[in-house]
């Protein structure tokens, strides 16, 4: 008799692995084996698996109250939404499920806010190439690769496409249709590439000169994932909207857009809703994250084993003829090879470490911010090996 068909639709290329239960940086599957997680569910659970505080907040949550409505005040949500406006250089805070949610947010209220408060008629909004924003109609056709938006068309209008970090181009791509620039400082699925300071300072300056909103997508490298609690303090700029999600409730689902002051008369009443967005339950695991962060300077720990990480890996992969570049900011961390990522990433899994791909060719590292330098070292160790191996047999 042939293998009961998964009742799941296939959209997902699943590896063989059936994990089962976490704690901190390890996980163990369904046959007893023990895995070092450096891939954090894709930058979710940033305070490692089942952190005890956020564990202790949820608990008590979920013997008082689970969901009311938006259409009632939630405590919990003005003070998630108070914490991070303390900080960051958001003035508000909406909150929704997922990094889609936010990023579809932050589209609506750049729109919105070009319509109704300034009243002009512009809508495009500048993404780039190799960027990632989201599942969703819109944040899909921001998304600037070509490979998720197969098979979806008609695609909404609205988006133009420049290249990433080039400066001197970015100016070309204003027209008076344009109402905002999108961007991630890291782009974390494009293949962890780090924007140029040249390029950010561009983006802000044209800004500025055209009264366009600037948009940060902080999906991935926000909640300290960078070495900064948001990536755009690297810079030393401060966007009109950003967004969050990933990192925010240690991996249960959140979403939240940020913005300042000035587009509140955009997202009056009516405007915009969610009805799971800001549950009593998110946002109680989304205080309790914040608050270790904060707390325990969780950022600042990221960009010290960020730097060590770099270090250790420049090292033990120098003169491998598989390895081309190495690069990130602080734990987003990727190995560019010379051939497919998918043709090492079984092995490291075997071998007991767990990461994924980031475009075709980058070996993405999220290890949790919390992780040891003895398990840093562990799993570098495995990364090494494996790249190594591979090399030699290539050579036979």
């Amino acid at each position: 008799m042939s293998e009961q068909q998964s009742a799941l639709f296939p959209t997902y290329a699943r590896f063989p692995i059936t994990l089962v239960k976490g704690e901190g940086s390890r996980l163990w599957d369904d046959k007893g084996k023990e895995y070092l997680d450096f891939a954090s569910g894709l930058a979710v659970t940033n305070l490692g698996h089942v952190p005890k505080r956020v564990k202790e907040k949820l608990v008590e949550q979920l013997g008082e109250l689970w969901h009311v409505s938006n259409l009632f005040h939630i405590p919990n949500q003005e003070k998630l939404a108070r914490l991070l406006v303390d900080n960051s250089c958001a003035d508000a805070v909406f909150f929704c499920n997922s990094g889609a949610e936010a990023n579809e947010a932050a589209i609506k209220l750049a729109r919105r806010y070009n319509a109704k408060v300034l009243g002009k008629p512009r809508h495009e909004i500048i993404t780039f190439h190799t960027s990632f924003h989201g599942r969703t109609l819109a944040t899909l056709t921001a998304t600037g690769q070509d490979k998720v938006k197969e098979g979806f068309h008609p695609l909404p209008e609205g988006f133009v496409y420049a290249p990433y970090n080039d400066a001197d181009a970015l100016k070309s791509y204003v027209t008076d249709k344009t109402c905002a620039i999108m961007l991630e400082l890291v782009q974390g699925e494009g293949g962890v590439n780090p924007a140029s300071e040249a390029f950010v300072q561009e983006a802000v300056r044209l800004c500025k000169e055209h009264d366009l909103l600037l948009i940060i997508d902080e999906i991935q490298t926000g909640m300290g994932r960078t070495g900064k609690l948001f990536a755009y303090e690297h810079y030393g700029i401060e966007p009109d909207i950003f967004t969050l999600a990933k990192g925010l409730a240690s991996g249960f689902p959140i979403g939240a857009m940020l913005g300042k002051a000035k587009l509140r008369d955009a997202f009056t009443a009516g405007s915009h809703g969610s009805t799971f967005g800001g549950t009593p339950i998110a946002t109680a695991a989304g205080i309790a994250t914040v608050e270790t962060m904060v707390e325990e300077k969780v950022p600042q720990r990221a960009a010290e084993l960020g730097a060590y990480f770099m270090e250790q890996l420049n090292a033990k992969l120098a003169g491998n003829p598989l390895v081309k570049q190495i690069r990130g900011k602080g734990l987003l961390l990727g190995i560019e090879c010379t051939r497919p990522a998918s043709e090492f990433i079984p092995a490291i899994h075997e071998a007991g470490l767990l990461v994924s791909a980031a475009g075709p060719n980058v070996i993405r590292l999220l290890p949790n911010l919390l992780v040891t330098h003895e398990e840093a070292d562990r799993g570098i160790d495995i990364v090494a090996g494996v790249l190594a191996q591979k090399a030699a047999a290539a050579v036979q």
